[in-house]
């Protein structure tokens, strides 16, 4: 005899959530709530967004809860009238106080797009890429009060490529986490996973980014400015200036070799790539976008924008 469906509220706000969502309003289980961080005002004109989540949770008929704090009561009583037998919890945005946590029959999971215990917080993806990592993955957890701290249940690897952006990166992440999910509530519901505890001497933290993040440092090595460029892409975009102008840097690679020692200086201009001097090796600059224009190649600014060797970078 099979079990009866669970009853499932969802907690997400970003795109990285929904592959995860579309998992569960699709499979066996009834979703009967989904919460999602508040909407925001964004960009110049101050428009009101809403959040990916709450998007899908509208196109499904469900009306999202979105509390600015977890802890209220008013929040956690319309969470009980729900009646969930489990929260699954995916770039929520929120830290879930007990009170909330202890609600649902079975608990809350979790999925990090990291290998816990490294790289607890809000942007995992990232900091992976910008340290240099060579492997990542998901993990899903048993949530308790901290930050990204509860045991684990599953995990699964996947590497960092080369060339690899945070957008690509998140995108593979979102659809293993997804799987990772799947695999996580068939064995939490026939009864054939243990949690195991964090080693928490072992962890390490990925906190928020911040637009001034993106700033290039060309004294760093090229290997460390290319990892920035490619963490920070699509956002908050690595930047640099440009005749006073800022200017976004989207692609490059690294060439090994050392030409006159002032980082900063475009030392090359070639048709597909400007090479600017770094605190060690050369950095190709690939695909760009000038402060007030659009996105583009090398060789589409270059023919509106011509540079010449000798300019600084600051």
């Amino acid at each position: 005899m099979s079990a009866p469906p669970w009853r499932i509220v969802f907690f997400g706000t970003p795109s990285f959530a929904l592959p995860a969502l579309n998992s569960l309003l699709e499979g066996p289980d009834k979703v009967v709530g989904v919460v999602t961080q508040p909407d925001r005002e964004k960009g110049r004109g101050r428009k009101v967004v809403i959040s990916p989540v709450k998007e899908r949770a509208l196109q499904h008929g469900l009306n999202p809860l979105q509390p600015e704090q977890a802890k209220g009561e008013a929040f956690q009583k319309a969470l009980r009238e729900l009646q969930p037998d489990l929260f699954v919890v995916v770039a929520y945005g929120q830290i879930l106080p007990k009170p909330v946590l202890k609600i649902p029959k079975y608990g809350a999971v979790n999925v990090h797009a990291s290998l816990l215990p490294k790289y607890r917080g809000a942007a995992p993806i990232a900091w992976a890429i910008l340290k240099g990592e060579k492997v990542t993955g998901v993990t899903t957890m048993v949530m308790d009060e901290g930050m990204d701290t509860g045991d684990i249940l599953l995990q699964a690897e996947a590497p960092i490529g080369a060339e690899e952006t945070c957008e690509t990166l998140h995108n593979r992440l979102a659809s293993l986490g997804t799987q990772l999910l799947s695999e996580t509530l068939e064995k939490v519901r026939g009864g054939n996973i243990r949690p195991i505890p964090q080693d928490h001497s072992k962890a390490t933290y990925a906190p928020p980014l911040k637009k001034e993040d993106g700033r290039i440092n060309w004294k760093k090595e090229a290997v460390e400015i290319d990892r920035q460029v490619r963490a920070f892409n699509p956002w908050p975009g690595a930047f640099t200036k440009l005749d006073g102008r800022l200017l976004r840097i989207y692609k490059g690679a690294v060439r090994e070799r050392v030409l006159t020692g002032k980082a900063g200086i475009v030392v090359w201009v070639g048709s597909d790539f400007i090479e600017v001097e770094t605190g060690r090796d050369t950095y190709l600059i690939k695909e760009v976008q000038l402060e007030g224009r659009r996105r583009m190649s090398i060789r589409e600014f270059l023919s509106g924008h011509p540079i010449s060797v000798g300019t600084v970078l600051a």
